[in-house]
């Protein structure tokens, strides 16, 4: 089973990412339907389906309901994005060509999706976890910084909301060493960020900015294994 799978997700990562020239996307976004480069690609998928799948009907049948499905989402794609929903259906359209995969999976090797009692509540206690790590914790900082007004904030060099980007990123990575238990991992993180931000925090005028910087950095971290440890801790309740 696993072989299957890992032939169905390298089929569609070298079909979807890396066999996918610019042009091509580029050419079906302003052509839809009628760009050849739709079924180019498409194509490609096929042949790395039938190449790396057996030889035989029913894998046939199975690469003919994958590809059907692919070129029908990536139409369905085309005809919806636009500038301000490129993103989300990035994603969407990624997880339907995995639910495709995932079913015909199923179809071969059929598996259970029962959840009990204690793997609703790992899942929900995740969820909970993920949730306070990015979004409650950046409204707390938001709060708990809010009276404090630094130049750079209005620097309109700077990409929108990439400081709210970074933190949601740099407490995730710090969750998940936690749990990992990977302490050591949140020095190089320290480290890491430190260097990048050398060059801001050596401004001798930047005082300001450089207290600012590091309390928001100590209230991010420290939310982070806050929320790391308590998931720990209910974890094995």
């Amino acid at each position: 089973m696993l072989l299957f799978i890992l032939k169905l997700a390298l089929s569609h990562v070298l079909g979807d990412f890396v066999f996918q020239p610019k042009k091509w996307v580029k050419d079906k976004e302003k052509k839809k339907h009628k760009s050849v480069y739709l079924y180019l690609h498409v194509g490609v998928h096929a042949a790395f389906l039938l190449l790396l799948l057996p030889f035989q009907m029913k894998f046939i049948w199975a690469t003919l309901v994958i590809i059907s499905t692919h070129l029908f989402i990536d139409l369905l794609k085309l005809n919806l994005t636009n500038s301000k929903n490129s993103k989300v259906l990035f994603a969407a359209d990624q997880t339907l060509h995995l639910l495709v995969l995932a079913g015909v999976v199923h179809y071969f090797y059929p598996f259970n999706f029962s959840l009990g009692a204690e793997d609703l509540q790992s899942i929900l206690l995740l969820t909970l976890a993920l949730t306070t790590t990015t979004a409650v914790a950046g409204i707390i900082m938001k709060v708990a910084l809010g009276g404090w007004e630094i130049s750079e904030d209005k620097n309109h060099d700077s990409l929108k909301n990439a400081g709210m980007y970074i933190g949601m990123l740099e407490r995730l990575f710090i969750f998940f060493f936690i749990i990992s238990q990977q302490w050591q991992a949140i020095g190089f993180l320290i480290a890491a960020k430190s260097i990048f931000r050398f060059s801001d925090l050596s401004r001798a005028k930047d005082r300001k900015l450089t207290e600012y910087v590091l309390i928001g950095t100590l209230l991010s971290y420290g939310l982070a294994i806050i929320v790391g440890l308590g998931y720990l801790t209910l974890q094995h309740q």
